[in-house]
């Protein structure tokens, strides 16, 4: 029987310990999609308590909480840090199978040096030594980043942002690791939002441009989109929740967009006619800047009302949808490759149900001299757990080159969810490992030992081509 959390934890032979501890483990991450806050980055501030550092909008433990029982009061509500960080050692001891038991304990070992179970028996002691830590100089944001063996860290932004905190960090020579923005257009796709209006206030006084038709749209998002360039931008990002596709003429979307300026009401063929308009100018606007661009499919968003009303988006109530997004994808890939301005793309999946399309679609598209020019992106938010990565790299194999994937994205708000890479890097070492030892695959150091660092970090780095 293996020790739990051992040296050879999720490590099944030999040949994955090898390729994992002396290969692997000490490769620079390079998070190319996160959630983190460049302003917390900056400021670099330490955390008054774990709760504040660990639960504070997490929604992953927030889900498991509700699910235990947990009353909200304890969970977003009015209660203290402490009952809350209480709440949430209580809810553990519940989570075998889960992976959010194996993530709480792989960071209180790394960041903290506690090797306890957290449970109600040791969640004071815990709290104590935790908080303890948090006030010293190895307990702040940049610390967490550094201590990770981080490269590069990418973050999620919206078109309307100053970059500010993105500026200040880059002229701050003391702090190493570059924090590229990622431009996040979501507001722009989804005009049928009440915030639309609004957010197109703030697209003006951004760009400087005014806005009262899709040419002057258009317009304002390139000059965001330069100078998200000139500001060390390298990627796009999409949420796609539906991915239906639909050509109509530019003079149609036009109508669309002024109907929309005067708050009438429109039909769900007329949002999908102009996203897909606007996807099509984003996706050329990107190609010619040589970013990426990521499609991030398949959320089923703020399922319970009740809840939304009460404390807001983004509160843990998103689920898995069950649209189908093949004919779609393809036809505003192709749509774009046809115009010769298909970007380097990666397609993430929530619905497990779609590895085989993704698996399929990216051989659609190629570029001569550019290994994996669309990917199959790594097991994306419910599929971040151990059958879902082990799901996703298989059948990325079965269909297409694993040895070309980019790797592991957190996709996370939390700073300390890089002991991730940790779990990710073990298990594609334990699949290829297990290839090796069943013959399946031949035991060639060479051929492995790049296989693997190309997975971990080479592959990502060269694909995002950050300068």
């Amino acid at each position: 029987m293996k020790p739990f959390l051992s040296d050879s934890f999720l490590l099944t032979n030999s040949t994955a310990e090898n390729l994992y501890h002396n290969i692997m483990k000490d490769l620079p991450i390079f998070d190319y999609h996160c959630h983190l806050s460049p302003k917390e980055i900056y400021e670099n501030q330490t955390f008054e308590n774990i709760t504040q550092l660990w639960l504070a909008g997490d929604h992953y433990k927030w889900r498991a909480m509700r699910i235990h029982g947990v009353k909200e009061e304890l969970i977003t509500g009015h209660a203290s840090d402490w009952e809350k960080f209480d709440a949430w050692a209580e809810t553990v001891p519940h989570l075998f199978g889960n992976p959010l038991y194996h993530w709480t304990h792989m960071e209180l070992r790394t960041f903290f040096g506690i090797n306890k179970l957290l449970s109600p028996d040791t969640a004071k002691e815990i709290w104590e030594e935790c908080n303890e830590k948090l006030q010293t100089e190895d307990f702040t944001p940049r610390r967490y980043i550094e201590r990770s063996n981080v490269q590069l860290v990418g973050t999620t932004d919206d078109p309307t942002d100053t970059l500010e905190f993105h500026k200040l960090i880059k002229e701050d020579t003391a702090f190493e690791v570059e924090v590229a923005p990622t431009f996040r257009p979501d507001q722009a796709l989804y005009l049928e939002r009440v915030s639309f209006p609004e957010w197109l206030k703030k697209l003006e006084s951004a760009s400087g441009i005014n806005i009262k038709t899709l040419d002057g749209l258009v317009t304002a998002l390139q000059q965001r989109v330069d100078y998200f360039a000139e500001n060390g931008c390298y990627a796009s990002d999409h949420d796609i929740q539906l991915m239906a596709y639909k050509q109509i003429p530019k003079s149609e979307v036009e109508q669309i967009f002024q109907k929309r300026l005067n708050n009438e009401e429109l039909t769900d063929e007329e949002l999908i006619g102009y996203r897909s308009y606007l996807l099509v100018e984003l996706g050329k606007m990107y190609a010619n800047k040589e970013w990426v661009m990521q499609l991030h499919m398949g959320a089923l968003r703020n399922n319970n009302t009740y809840m939304q009303e009460k404390i807001g988006a983004d509160g843990g109530f998103d689920s898995i949808g069950d649209q189908l997004l093949a004919e779609g994808l393809s036809c505003f890939l192709d749509t774009l490759d046809q115009a010769r301005s298909l970007p380097r793309t990666v397609l993430y999946n929530l619905n497990p149900r779609d590895n085989y399309v993704l698996g399929t679609m990216i051989g659609n598209f190629f570029e001569e001299g550019v290994p994996g020019k669309v990917q199959f992106g790594s097991g994306w938010w419910f599929n971040d757990q151990y059958d879902g990565m082990v799901r996703q790299m298989t059948d990325l194999a079965n269909l297409g080159i694993l040895s070309h994937f980019i790797g592991m994205t957190t996709d996370s708000r939390s700073l300390l969810s890089y002991v991730r890479h940790e779990y990710f890097r073990r298990i594609v070492c334990n699949i290829i490992g297990e290839w090796v030892e069943e013959g399946k695959v031949p035991n060639d150091e060479k051929i492995l030992k790049q296989m693997v660092e190309n997975i971990g970090f080479n592959n990502a780095q060269k694909y995002f081509s950050v300068r």
